[in-house]
């Protein structure tokens, strides 16, 4: 028994001694528990009486037990440090007050963002046009007058094949290959019917080969620059003769039937509302309806095609206006001269019936 404490200092006899002491006690602790629970008394028998009488204070079993000295007490226990390690154990932060509110910092002042200018991105140049393989360099004839005849048409260029065609504002000619350097085709008179610009091309059938265009000018026809003012009829319609206003020109001028008025127009017809006239040099045909001005008043000297009043004149489009002669005189005629007064049928006076005896 006394191997136990060899070698030991008094300070761990102590603690070895107060260790034993401790043990025993609570084994006497837990033997007095169990006899207190289970107690070995027989039982006894209660009366109850209808007036009961005080009993006395009840007894308890257990002990005052006492507590140990400061000598059996281990006080290594007690003095052993406590290691707080939070982010051990998800333990809140040391320091943290859970009744604070939160408190947001005050608003930044706003600043505007700078504008990012992206770089437009480059367009790229349009590809040029592929060179024509074929080349027309000029027409003959270079224009022509609206509603003229079928006439031929030459074009010249270079590197034409005997199968390239000409292309009519892109209708497709019966065409003639001539050379590399010439082709020839016939235009119908309906194909410049019209005034404007045709274009002009030559290109294969299969379409491989083409050329540049070329403009070809369709325009419209010479017209009489001169105003229909009035006529001078005959008996029998002989030697007729129809009178002209030209611009810049005091005076009127008369033709007759089958004249050429202005160097360009054949007078064909004379009457008292128009007169026909035909181009000399391309057949053309152009009417002039007689001026005929709003009683009261006369054409203008201004030229073009109103009245004195304003209004538009339908007649003589196109063609200005000048003075017409007073009414009674004849232009180109002085006035002393006798003017033809046709015969006026004799009239016979009625027969008298009146009975008064009068001759």
């Amino acid at each position: 028994m006394l191997k136990i404490f060899e070698g030991k200092t008094p300070a761990e006899r102590n603690k070895t001694i107060a260790a034993l002491v401790l043990g025993a006690m609570a084994l006497l602790a837990i033997v007095y528990n169990i006899v207190g629970l289970y107690p070995s008394r027989k039982p006894t028998t209660v009366t109850v009486s209808v007036s009961p009488s005080p009993t006395a204070s009840p007894k308890t079993n257990l002990e005052p037990v006492s507590m140990p000295t400061d000598d059996e007490q281990i006080f290594g226990y007690t003095t052993t440090p406590v290691i707080y390690n939070p982010g051990s154990f998800y333990a809140p932060d040391a320091g943290r007050n859970i009744f604070a509110f939160y408190e947001p910092p005050p608003p930044t002042p706003y600043v505007a963002p700078i504008p990012v200018i992206k770089t437009p991105t480059p367009i790229p140049p349009p590809k040029p046009a592929p060179t024509p393989p074929l080349l027309v360099a000029f027409v003959t004839p270079q224009s022509v007058y609206a509603g003229s005849k079928t006439f031929r048409m030459e074009v010249s260029g270079d590197k034409f094949t005997p199968d390239s065609v000409i292309l009519f504002n892109g209708t497709q000619l019966l065409t003639t290959f001539i050379s590399p350097q010439k082709l020839v085709a016939d235009v119908p008179s309906n194909f410049i019917s019209s005034e404007g610009g045709i274009t002009i091309t030559v290109s294969t059938p299969d379409g491989k080969l083409f050329s540049n265009p070329f403009t070809f000018n369709v325009e419209g026809p010479p017209r009489p620059q001169f105003q229909y003012i009035g006529m001078i009829a005959r008996k029998r319609a002989n030697n007729d003769t129809a009178y002209f206003q030209e611009k810049n020109k005091p005076a009127p001028f008369g033709a007759r039937l089958n004249d050429v008025v202005a160097g360009r127009f054949r007078l064909v017809s004379i009457s008292s509302s128009e007169v026909v006239l035909e181009d000399i040099s391309l057949s053309f045909r152009h009417k002039l309806a007689l001026y005929r001005p709003a009683p009261g008043q006369s054409a203008s000297t201004s030229g073009g095609n109103t009245n004195p009043s304003g209004t538009y004149n339908p007649n003589n489009q196109g063609i200005p206006t000048y003075n017409i002669p007073p009414q009674g005189e004849i232009p180109g005629i002085p006035n002393n001269i006798p003017r033809y007064i046709p015969p006026q049928p004799q009239q016979t006076p009625p027969p008298d019936d009146d009975d008064d005896g009068d001759n």
